[in-house]
């Protein structure tokens, strides 16, 4: 058997925790939370504040114990060992750098914990610092480099004895908008160069979109949905998943007929079209809402569409422009057009318009 055969990856088993105050009422911050993170890939637990996603990550690091249910990494139960007993790093929002030390020894500074030879300690240094492209700056103190190179900093020392985990708590936060989608390509190289498992926790949904290969979506400490991040967007399990990823247009809908992976439904003025189901939810005929991204529905002239309505503002984003619309049933809806030359078709604040929604752009979704 292979070393890649042998790795199960990381198994979080029903896991629950409840924290206990005297005097006040238990806080269960995760409750009944069942995940399969596969070697080498790059996980984001996303969601807002509160919603259990760092309770989760301190438990897989051994800073937090479960209060039921079991952590497994490749196999071999991990819950109750102490962080140190586990091959697992984590780079947390401060980076807890040393600012008396140069850069090359705070990277260095766990390996000699691990009392690792002299020699294997240059070599992984050096090499770390290429990774992260700090080989120049190897003998500047912490206090010398911007904030992002920190970062690299803080990344290079957690990667440098391979850990078969690296939990990432909200790393890029402090980080100005342009110095953030850098790091968040960097991330995706860092981790595909390694081949490290990288947990990563955000409230942010364009990191999470950005840089996974898979993302849990969470809510009041349970999970929503997991999925591709093509998946969580295109074909959300819930309205908390619709709309905590993106923005998007809930519209009540009749639900005619619905088999497993489509359903037959008619829109309030009418019109009958197809949506797509999410795996695994099951609808009946009746009442029932359906999800379209701003960016699926076609802005068109009043009395052609399949949706009547006003529009009440308009957004200008340089690439995209977003026109907010009250429809006849007074909901609200918002239809993004990209910015193109051209455009023969340009609505003005108090205009009635239509709205084509098209074949299978709608999702049916759990209210």
């Amino acid at each position: 058997m292979t070393v890649l055969e042998s790795r199960q990856g990381l198994e979080i088993h029903h896991v629950g925790k409840v924290f206990s105050q005297p005097g006040r009422p238990d806080f269960r911050a995760l409750d009944d939370v069942s995940i399969r993170i596969r070697p080498n890939e790059f996980f984001t637990l996303l969601g807002p504040s509160g919603c259990g996603k760092t309770t989760l990550l301190r438990m897989i690091a051994g800073f937090e114990h479960p209060s039921e249910g079991e952590i497994r990494l490749d196999g071999a139960d991990i819950s109750v060992k102490a962080p140190y007993e586990r091959p697992v790093n984590t780079v947390f929002q401060s980076y807890a750098l040393f600012p008396h030390l140069t850069v090359e020894d705070n990277i260095s500074f766990g390996l000699e914990m691990l009392r690792r030879p002299k020699a294997s300690i240059d070599e992984t240094v050096t090499r770390m610092l290429a990774l992260v492209r700090m080989t120049e700056m190897r003998n500047r103190k912490i206090q010398q480099i911007s904030g992002g190179q920190q970062q690299r900093v803080a990344l290079a020392r957690a990667l440098a004895p391979h850990p078969k985990l690296l939990l990432l708590d909200e790393p890029l936060s402090a980080l100005d908008l342009k110095l953030r989608k850098e790091m968040q390509i960097e991330l995706k190289r860092l981790q595909h160069e390694t081949g490290i498992t990288f947990i990563f926790v955000t409230h942010d949904q364009e990191e999470a979109l950005t840089m996974s290969d898979r993302i849990a979506v969470m809510s009041a400490g349970r999970v929503q949905q997991i999925g591709s991040p093509r998946d969580i967007y295109d074909r959300p399990a819930n309205r908390f998943a619709a709309s905590f990823i993106g923005e998007t247009n809930f519209v009540t809908v009749k639900l005619l007929t619905v088999s497993a992976t489509s359903g037959e439904l008619e829109l309030p003025g009418g019109t009958v079209i197809h949506a797509g189901v999410p795996d695994g939810v099951k609808f009946s005929p009746g009442k029932a809402t359906i999800v379209v991204r701003p960016e699926h529905a076609e802005l068109v002239g009043a009395g052609a569409g399949n949706l009547a309505g006003t529009v009440t503002n308009i957004v200008y984003f340089g690439t995209d422009t977003h026109y907010h619309l009250r429809l006849k049933d007074e909901s609200s809806f918002i239809v993004r057009r990209q910015n193109r030359h051209g455009l023969s078709f340009g609505p003005a604040i108090g205009d009635e318009v239509g709205v084509l929604i098209g074949e299978g752009v709608a999702q049916l979704v759990e209210d």
